[in-house]
């Protein structure tokens, strides 16, 4: 046990009387789990309470924090309690920060530092213990995180003591998972009176998330001032873009005594403590933060919270392998860590900007990062750590196969991994950067280019938000141009008109572009702008463009999206950074990039094919040699002289296309066609089917080698369907068929009537009743089991009886016929005894007319 001196000299926080417990269940246990409301101290006491645990044997204590703010404020807060200046006993180590000593025992570091210390020591010599703060925001970085390390402690280091705190996690199921005891802070919250806005409010303020906060905020700020006249507001929203528009919104109408502040992670370290720290003596201040402010980080002084409901997550689009924030309602767990916000310091008041039915539809909690984020990165880690089936490792939720695939798809393309799924020595160095693994490729293939230095300006570009803000915030339509970016940030380049500089975003862009220079060994050198292109087209090889049309481009992935193509002058090909996802995607920032640097980089993907396609605007067959990089055309040119097995398939695409109707059937292969179908309807099994629906599933089997050798729809046109149709069918088939389904019967006149199959279940036999005058039955077809029906005609060819009984026809129904027609046709025979009667085929003058 540490020396109760150490909990003693602690500060009252609330979480110190869990701590005793938290002590001792670390002594006998590898794994815990803290659950502490937000406020109770975790983040300050734990850390130091730990030091002396003799277990600790002089390891050093990591702690994880999820963002570089809270990171830097946890051990400037333990500092101060050590009355110690921050890099002794409490350091930290974030992107690009590295404040630490050889006195150092505690060290904060943001979730993907993890992750590169295992890799580079799996067995993590030195450190005694790892704490995993606000675990609850289930940060893809963290899961990594704790799963390489809890395969760590299985298999190197038992005796490493992990640690999982969280305000609003389910701690009883993640330590069932962990197979660790629990340890709860009750904690103390001062009481917050929560408001809600009424149905009408909403419904007035408008649907989309921007326009609603563009309506409500400022409205529920200047109410929070008015009715609390004391303590500072604290007010939640999505983004950046949010932020600022509310800014705008407040300029010049806040009371002289109140300064508004922003609160984002990429703000500078003066302005983000500018935030955090307390108001001078006489004023108040409004913080409009993003959910940096959930967790972690007290802000001092804040009584009122208004939350305007809404949090900004990446979602990954597998389908096209891309990233999109999306903003969506707040979950439960975020919206009671938001308004604990208020209750810190004492009573406090939280406004919510949404209907307490609202309130009951929201979700507990938001789905975890690592169902929906892209994987490329966690898929590259797996590698490293030499894992080919995620399985094998322990998750609380299990990255999505599909997801992972599509990662080491991508992973394979940027030459990360080999084919057998092993990190290659090109993998490892990308990962080292700290970077995606597609910025990290762009660093390391351009280095090898001889482009480093502008290939760390454009990753550092590329990895932070946009240098660029147009002066009306409301503008649909981004400046594309990444070489102007580069060139503003080189200095070669004036603001552009209608746009301002983000004097913020130009010195973090530097500073990493500065580290990352650094790191690879590169010489500052003069920007190169042409090469812009091609190292975009690295980090994004899926995302490459070709101009259709004035302002719209294909990708290489087949789909469409805007772009201001007349910004680029004459360029056909684009190598795209950020697209926007949507009813209409378009291209946010991109850069030209020619032909020939796409064949020499991508030439392994090139494909050169030959195609042959059926064009149905010209009504022709299309023969081209084309070049392409998926969707892309690179070159194409005439081929005089094509497989024809190709051509026989744009033959068949064509007829598919115009349907089985309206083929070139002659009659007569329209009337085989027809005693074929009414073969198979008496014998299923001995004959094929030959309906609409069978010809044209089996057009590759029928008809396909008959197309060989031709080379227009004219030629098909030639073709003897009737025999096409029977080509399958063997001699004594054919025989059979002629029997089973003659195309002819000869009647008592000597005639040879054709039998009309157009209705295969009743074949019809259409002759004049004067030519068959002795016949007593009617016939029978199909192994004389199918009566014809026999329409019976008059002179004229019209029918005047229809029967399948012809014995009954003569006995009855002839004699009133008979009547009819006598008086109708008087020259023609009409016998009294129509049995006894000779055929004939004409009148009583010519009853064989020639």
């Amino acid at each position: 046990m540490p020396d109760q001196t150490i909990l003693q000299s602690l500060p009252e926080l609330p979480v110190k009387e869990a701590l005793p417990r938290l002590l001792q269940a670390m002594e006998t246990n590898a794994r815990a789990v803290l659950e502490a409301p937000p406020g109770a101290g975790k983040t300050t006491l734990v850390p130091l309470a730990l030091l002396e645990a003799e277990w600790r044997a002089g390891g050093k204590i990591l702690m994880l924090e999820p963002r570089r703010l809270a990171a830097r404020a946890a051990a400037q807060r333990m500092s101060d309690l050590l009355g110690e200046p921050v890099g002794q006993t409490v350091g930290y180590w974030v992107r690009m920060e590295h404040m630490v000593s050889d006195k150092t025992q505690i060290e904060v570091v943001t979730e993907g530092i993890l992750t590169r210390l295992l890799q580079n020591d799996p067995a993590l010599e030195g450190i005694a213990a790892i704490i995993f703060d606000e675990f609850h925001e289930r940060s893809l970085q963290a899961d990594v995180g704790l799963a390489l390390a809890l395969d760590a402690q299985a298999v190197l280091r038992p005796d490493l003591r992990l640690l999982v705190m969280s305000a609003t996690l389910d701690a009883i199921s993640v330590a069932t998972w962990l197979e660790a005891p629990v340890i709860t802070s009750e904690g103390r919250q001062y009481p917050v009176e929560t408001h809600y806005l009424s149905p009408a409010e909403v419904a007035a303020a408008g649907q989309k998330p921007a326009e609603r906060l563009s309506n409500l905020v400022p409205k529920a700020i200047r109410q929070g001032l008015s009715l609390e006249p004391t303590g500072d507001l604290l007010v939640f929203l999505p983004g950046m873009g949010e932020m600022r528009r509310i800014a705008q919104a407040l300029e010049g109408k806040l009371p002289a005594i109140l300064d508004l502040h922003l609160l984002h992670g990429d703000l500078n370290l003066t302005q983000q403590l500018a935030a955090i720290r307390p108001a001078p003596a006489g004023r108040r201040k409004v913080v409009l933060a993003t959910s940096i402010a959930e967790t972690s980080l007290t802000i001092e002084g804040v009584k009122v919270v208004i939350d305007g409901g809404y949090a900004r997550v990446p979602k990954f689009v597998p389908r096209i392998g891309l990233t999109t924030l999306a903003t969506i309602p707040v979950s439960k767990a975020a919206a009671d860590q938001r308004r604990g916000r208020a209750g810190r310091l004492g009573p406090g008041v939280c406004y919510r900007l949404w209907t307490s039915a609202d309130q009951l539809q929201l979700a507990d909690r938001h789905t975890p990062e690592i169902c929906e984020a892209d994987l490329t990165g966690l898929a590259l880690e797996l590698a490293i750590w030499g894992i080919q089936d995620a399985s094998a490792l322990k998750w609380l939720d299990h990255p999505p196969a599909a997801a992972l695939a599509l990662a080491r798809d991508l992973l394979l393309r940027l030459e990360a991994i080999d084919a057998s799924g092993k990190a290659t020595v090109h993998g490892k160095a990308l990962a080292a950067l700290g970077l995606s693994p597609r910025l990290g490729h762009l660093v390391v293939k351009g280095h090898a280019l001889g482009l480093g230095t502008t290939a760390c300006d454009l990753a550092a570009l590329l990895s932070d938000r946009d240098l660029l803000r147009p002066v009306q915030l409301s503008w649909a339509d981004p400046l594309p141009d990444l070489t102007l970016r580069l060139e503003l940030l080189d200095g070669q380049s004036p603001p552009t008109p209608g746009y301002t500089v983000d004097a913020n975003a130009v010195r973090k862009v530097r500073e990493q572009a500065q580290n990352l220079r650094q790191r690879i060994r590169e010489k500052r050198a003069p920007l190169q702008a042409d090469a812009i292109g091609i190292l975009t087209a690295l980090a994004y090889p899926d995302r490459l463009g070709q101009r259709e049309s004035s302002g719209r481009v294909r990708l290489i992935s087949g789909q469409r999206a805007s772009l201001q193509t007349e910004l680029f002058g004459e360029a056909e090909f684009y190598a795209v950074a950020h697209l926007e996802l949507g009813n209409k995607p378009r291209v946010l920032t991109a850069a030209p990039i020619s032909k020939e640097e796409i064949l020499h980089h991508f030439k392994a993907q090139v494909e050169r094919l030959e195609e042959v396609r059926w064009d149905a605007g010209t009504e022709k067959i299309i023969c081209r040699q084309i070049t392409r990089l998926g969707a892309l055309t690179l070159s194409e040119t005439l081929q005089p002289n094509p497989d024809p097995e190709l051509v026989a398939q744009a033959l068949l695409q064509a007829l598919r296309e115009k349907g089985i109707q309206r083929l070139p059937w002659s009659e007569e292969a329209k009337r085989t066609l027809q005693r074929l179908a009414f073969l198979h309807q008496l014998n299923p099994s001995g004959w094929p089917e030959v309906s609409d629906e069978s010809l044209e599933s089996t057009f590759e089997t029928w008809l396909l080698p008959h197309l060989l050798g031709l080379r227009s729809l004219e030629q098909v046109a030639r073709l003897d369907f009737k025999e096409i149709l029977l080509t399958d069918l063997t001699w004594e088939q054919r025989q059979e068929m002629d029997r089973l389904a003659p195309s002819h019967l000869e009647v008592p006149s000597g005639s040879r009537i054709a039998v009309d199959y157009a209705e295969p279940a009743v074949p019809v036999l259409a002759v004049r009743l004067q030519e068959v005058f002795g016949m007593l039955d009617t016939p029978f077809i199909g192994g004389g089991k199918v009566p014809v029906l026999m329409h019976l005609l008059s002179p004229a060819s019209r029918p005047v009886q229809v029967t399948k009984d012809l014995r009954s026809f003569w006995a009855t129904g002839y004699f009133e016929v008979r009547k009819d027609l006598r008086g109708r046709y008087p020259k023609h025979h009409w016998p009294d005894d129509p049995l006894s009667a000779p055929p004939t085929r004409g009148t009583k003058k010519r009853p064989w007319p020639s």
